[in-house]
């Protein structure tokens, strides 16, 4: 199957954004494909206000995440790799999701040999 990261973060965004909450991202700032302003981390982590207000041509991608914004006065253009984006919630109550490696941000971990019995399907509670 396809990775199910994409489709949770665009689900989760415009759930927040319905609910007239501001999305922000949570983002692992050690990411070698990250190309985003690691000055601002804390602790190896990047928060990202992806809001209407806040940034211009935002694009939730398949493979990432792609943004204009300023910082500290300066343009910048933003890409977060989906395999970066540890979670997504809204800054007025912390509501959101934060993701696995089993939410698909690259090949499916393996099921098994001939010799095993695959992992079964699993599911998790999403509060």
């Amino acid at each position: 199957m396809t990775p199910s990261r994409p489709y949770l973060l665009r689900a989760i965004n415009e759930w927040v954004v319905d609910n007239g909450m501001t999305p922000h991202l949570l983002v692992d700032a050690e990411h070698p494909d990250l190309d985003a302003p690691i000055e601002f981390a804390e602790e190896g982590r990047l928060v990202l206000n992806i809001s209407a207000s806040a940034v211009r041509g935002l694009d939730l991608g398949d493979h990432g995440v792609a943004f204009n914004a300023r910082f500290a006065g300066q343009p910048r253009t933003v890409f977060v790799p989906m395999a970066a984006i540890m979670g997504i919630y809204a800054r007025e109550n912390g509501r959101g999701m934060l993701f696995t490696p089993e939410d698909g941000d690259g090949d499916p971990p393996p099921t098994g040999t001939d010799d095993t019995k695959p992992e079964r399907p699993g599911l998790r509670v999403v509060k």
